[in-house]
């Protein structure tokens, strides 16, 4: 896997050369008063067989057939290159009518894209899980539309777990210490796997936040809490008892990525990560037998776990406000949004498709990670200074837990730097 977003997926490689046509202009008129809406993308398959451009491309023709006079043009593209292909085209004036990207809040703070009332009928936009329309806000409207969602739960190997003599996955950080002490004991090569590398370290930090008792990244009125009592408590305990211990594996945390330790997971040497939905499917492939449970907390289960979800944007510049929303009301019918998580291990964003997943037996892997969402936190991408700080994270975090780390000073320096962010943006 070449990079991460929030979902951690794969981001399978797109044939830009021969799709760079439809990247060359805004929602336009086709001819004969037809008009043509241009969609670019995500793409969340890990080869040709699995590429999100066949939905995309069936969700077109289906929209097209009901919709006469409107065509869509949609261009998938790798995650490796679709946020910065997006803002290129902002940037020339050629935005595309729709982008299923990453990240919303800077073309929403420059005043590019249109609010979700202005383009969902009622039904639609009240269908949308509220805990995630809320991530979705800046300045009490929304403007980013999660495509899909996920949440993460502790993963645990069960051989691993019966040769060393525990008998349930740990609740509280006592006892995840004391299983990762006896999975050493009895030989695992990783006890606990951390990747606090820059792949996802933003994920890893937040999980341990939570975990550790704090709301996160921010407090409930949206200010940074990064440097707070519990969350630098958490990492002096990280430092102390897992790394500190040699229960991380014989690697430095701050350089381990997600996808090493995954691998190493399903390869039978860890004994314990957090992990997504997309986890199981790689493990069963190698025939490891696995556990799910909740997050670990400092004194019992933690009260909630992180969530993720990616955006749909729709931009004012080619002015198909109406044509736009009619197809946004499409691809979030109970159907289609069914059609592509079911077909990437992901959740569904809204009431209707949530309740028929939960109501469906062939779907009993992802109910845990389903029941978490209502209570889960996401990342505050509504800030615009969030990428700076998710970047500044990346870099520094890993360094926290090392031998002579000093989360308060890390931690202090971080949140410093996301103040003055911010404060910077509000000025502009």
């Amino acid at each position: 896997m070449q990079r991460r977003r929030f979902l951690g997926l794969t981001a399978a490689g797109a044939a830009t050369a021969a799709l760079a046509p439809a990247l060359t202009a805004c929602g336009s008129d086709g001819g004969s008063g037809s008009k043509t809406l241009r969609v670019v993308a995500a793409d969340y398959g890990d080869k040709a067989a699995n590429s999100s451009q066949k939905y995309w491309d069936a969700l077109a023709r289906a929209f097209e057939e009901k919709n006469k006079g409107v065509k869509v043009e949609a261009t998938v593209l790798s995650w490796t290159e679709v946020d910065k292909k997006v803002a290129d085209m902002v940037a020339a004036g050629k935005a595309p009518d729709v982008a299923q990207i990453g990240a919303y809040a800077d073309f929403a703070a420059a005043g590019k894209l249109y609010s979700a009332d202005q383009l969902l009928m009622i039904p639609t936009q009240a269908d949308i899980l509220p805990s995630i329309a809320r991530a979705g806000e800046v300045g009490r409207v929304q403007y980013g539309l999660p495509f899909v969602s996920s949440t993460r739960m502790l993963f645990y190997n069960k051989s691993l777990f019966a040769k060393a003599g525990i008998a349930k996955a740990p609740e509280s950080w006592d006892e995840l210490l004391a299983a990762a002490k006896k999975l050493q004991t009895a030989g695992v090569k990783i006890p606990y796997g951390l990747p606090l590398g820059p792949e996802e370290a933003p994920a890893e930090t937040l999980l341990w936040m939570l975990s550790g008792g704090s709301s996160g990244y921010t407090d409930h009125d949206g200010q940074y809490t990064i440097n707070s009592d519990d969350n630098i408590a958490t990492f002096n305990w990280l430092r102390d008892e897992l790394v500190g211990k040699g229960l991380t594996g014989s690697g430095e945390p701050g350089r381990t990525n997600r996808q090493d330790v995954f691998d190493a997971f399903c390869s039978g040497q860890v004994g314990m990560l957090n992990g997504h939905p997309t986890l199981m499917r790689q493990a069963e492939a190698k025939g490891v037998k696995y556990g799910l449970a909740p997050l670990p907390g400092k004194s019992g289960k933690a009260k909630a776990t992180m969530g993720v979800a990616d955006w749909i944007m729709a931009f004012k510049a080619g002015g198909n406000r109406e044509e736009i929303g009619r197809f946004l009301d499409f691809v979030y019918s109970t159907k289609n949004v069914l059609t592509f998580t079911g077909q990437y291990d992901l959740l569904p964003v809204t009431s209707s498709a949530s309740e028929k997943m939960h109501a469906d037996s062939g779907k009993e892997q992802l109910k845990p990670f389903l029941e978490q969402l209502d209570n889960a936190v996401f990342y505050p991408v509504d800030k615009t200074s969030w990428a700076k700080v998710s970047k500044a994270l990346k870099e520094k975090i890993g360094s926290v837990v090392t031998k002579g780390g000093d989360p308060a000073s890390v931690l202090g320096e971080i949140q410093r730097e996301a103040e003055a962010t911010e404060v910077a943006g509000t000025a502009k």
